[in-house]
Order: C-alpha cells, then sequence, then structure tokens
C-alpha cells in the first residue's frame, strides 16, 4: 500500500466568520492510499481552534509509512485499531483523513458504496442545511438569497442575533437552525429560544461554553428548543456524558478519528435517546462525500462545507437543494481530479 499526501488552499465563496475566527482561505490535506490500482481518498483541514497545523498532520502520517499495510487488506475496523495507536491522541484530524481513506479504498476494492456495504437505505436521507456565517445583517442576508435552500443553519453569537433571525425570516419560510459556538450565556439562551422558536428556528446548537456542565444541565431542563453538542462532543467517552446535558450530539469526523469511531459514536447515541447529527468543517467534496454514507442513520446533517469553498479540486456527491446526489463509484465515490 502507498501512501501520497496531498495539500491545497481552498479559496472560500465568502469570509467565514464564526466566534472563534474569521476566513477566507480553507489548507486542506487530502490523504491518498492506493492498492493495485485502486486509490481511496480522505481529508483533514488545517484547525488552528483545535492546534491542527499542516505541518503536524503531515508529520503524523510520514510516521505510520512503515506501519501499512503490505501483503492484504484487513477490515477498516482492525486498520483503524491498528493506526489509532499512532494518531488518536491531540485531535485526531490525521487519522480521520487516514481512515477515510481506507474505508473509501475499501468500499472501491469491493466495488461498492460504503451505504451499500452496511447494507443502509437512502430513501429516506435527511437532506442539509447550508451556513450563513456571521456578517452585518445585510450581507447576511444577501448570503442567504444567492444560495436558495430550505433549510439554513445561522451562526450567531453577535450583539444582535435576535435582529438577524427576524431579517432572515422576512426573506424565506426555510427552516432555520442556529449555532452559537459557546458564544451565549444561560441566561441569554433561555431568553432567546421563545423567540427564536416563534421564528422558526428548530434547534440551538451549543450555545454555551464547552465545559459548563452545570449551565447546560439547565438548559436541557429549561430550553423550549432542543440543545445539540458540538463542541462539548468531541470523541467517544463524550457521548454518554453529552446524554445528561444535552438532547442530540454533532458528530464530526475530523474531530473523532474518523468514520470508524463515528459509527460507534452514532450507536451509542442512538442508544442512549440522543439526536444524531454530523457536520462537516469547510472542506471539500472529498470529505463531504465520506459524510453521505451516514445519511441513512442520521437525524441531522450539516454537510455544505463544499458548497463554502470553491472546490476545483475533487469530485463525489453532488448537493441539490439540500438533497445529496450519490456518486456512482464504490467506497466514498469520491476522487481527487487536481494533484497538490
Amino acid at each position: 500500500m502507498e501512501l501520497h499526501v496531498h495539500t491545497f488552499d481552498l479559496p472560500l465563496k465568502h469570509t467565514f466568520t464564526i466566534t472563534h475566527e474569521s476566513r477566507d482561505v480553507q489548507p486542506t490535506l487530502i490523504v491518498e492510499l492506493t492498492w493495485h490500482g485502486k486509490s481511496g481518498f480522505g481529508e483533514a483541514t488545517e484547525t488552528p481552534y483545535y492546534g491542527v497545523t499542516m505541518e503536524k498532520m503531515i508529520s503524523q502520517l510520514e510516521s505510520i509509512r512503515s506501519f501499512l499495510p503490505s501483503d492484504i487488506l484487513p477490515h477498516p475496523n482492525d486498520f483503524w485499531k491498528m493506526m489509532s495507536k499512532y494518531l488518536l491522541d491531540d485531535h485526531p484530524f490525521a487519522l480521520c483523513a487516514l481512515d477515510v481513506a481506507y474505508w473509501d479504498l475499501w468500499g472501491k476494492t469491493h466495488d461498492k458504496a460504503l451505504h451499500q456495504l452496511w447494507g443502509l437505505d437512502i430513501s429516506q436521507n435527511p437532506i442539509t442545511d447550508y451556513t450563513i456565517g456571521m456578517d452585518t445583517i445585510d450581507v447576511m442576508v444577501s448570503k442567504m438569497k444567492e444560495m436558495p435552500f430550505p433549510l439554513y443553519k445561522i451562526k450567531l453569537g453577535t450583539n444582535q442575533d435576535i435582529e438577524i433571525i427576524e431579517a432572515l425570516r422576512k426573506e424565506t419560510d426555510a427552516v432555520f437552525r442556529v449555532d452559537a459556538n459557546t458564544a451565549w450565556t444561560v441566561e441569554q439562551t433561555l431568553e432567546f429560544a421563545p423567540k427564536l422558536k416563534a421564528l422558526g428556528v428548530e434547534f440551538i446548537e451549543q450555545p454555551l461554553k464547552a465545559d459548563n456542565w452545570e449551565g447546560m444541565k439547565r438548559l436541557k431542563k429549561e430550553s423550549v428548543l432542543p440543545i445539540i453538542a458540538d463542541e462539548s462532543c468531541i470523541i467517544e467517552s463524550d457521548v454518554a456524558q453529552c446524554a445528561e446535558y444535552f438532547h442530540g450530539i454533532n458528530i464530526k469526523l475530523m474531530k473523532c478519528g474518523g468514520i470508524t469511531p463515528a459509527l460507534r459514536m452514532i450507536q451509542q447515541g442512538r442508544n442512549l435517546g440522543l439526536k444524531i447529527m454530523v457536520g462537516c468543517m469547510t472542506e471539500s467534496t472529498i470529505g463531504c462525500s465520506a459524510i453521505a454514507q451516514l445519511l441513512p442513520l442520521l437525524d441531522y446533517v450539516d454537510m455544505d462545507g463544499c458548497l463554502l469553498v470553491e472546490d476545483k479540486i475533487s469530485q463525489g456527491i453532488r448537493i441539490d437543494f439540500g438533497h445529496v446526489i450519490y456518486a456512482k463509484e464504490g467506497g466514498t465515490g469520491a476522487k481527487l481530479i487536481q494533484h497538490g
């Protein structure tokens, strides 16, 4: 098996702002695993908020070259177990790229999409939202008009959050979700929730700081809108704790280490009665094509990353008015069309 690492700077269609940062370019790393003429692809983005740099990920991946399979392909679960010994610690973005690439290769080797290998029914898939990053109200309205969609995720954490939703609501009948990215207090959330519900908001994602467990315990009891964990739910061990404080969890493949642990987190969350969401980073079609394989297992999905960037490097799934159209190839259906 050969490992190839490709790096790219993906231009964003608009400056993307959340409470943590603003950016115009998204550096991303693509892992390519080749085996007997077939290639599998996975992705991980540079994410300063989590201390993830391109240099760090490349160094991590170089360190495992000698441990890659050389004669037979182990099952992806066994491959992840082997690789996680070296890559799981310290925000395993590189492990995610490797794991997704291997699952993609596994599916292509068997000439089936991953959702087919897992025996999933894609006929009732949830649709994805489209994210509107923080900006002035006029700019946020113009971003929404530029991309007509049935479902929007609105980034909040400003001093005019309710005014933003009121202005956007005047322009569309679409369902809204809001994501405060840890910017609110308990009191703000409880004040905002009834107003947001009246404005057609479906749920609130991560309103409080990730470690404010007492505050979130109160919100779970008192909020009129469901509260979904994001920054509070990173890896597998977080799921059980989040079940006590949230109505649902948002799983990110890059944060948890790939498809393999995400599948376990989904099952664990279901067993605990949680609503299940999978979210994306600002990533290319390669990353979003992996998320698409999980759709039948989810209540909600946020996989619009490939719509937020100028993706000239990859192909795979397509998104039509929130609905995912799968590629014909096996695995995740992703492929790299420009090499970096």
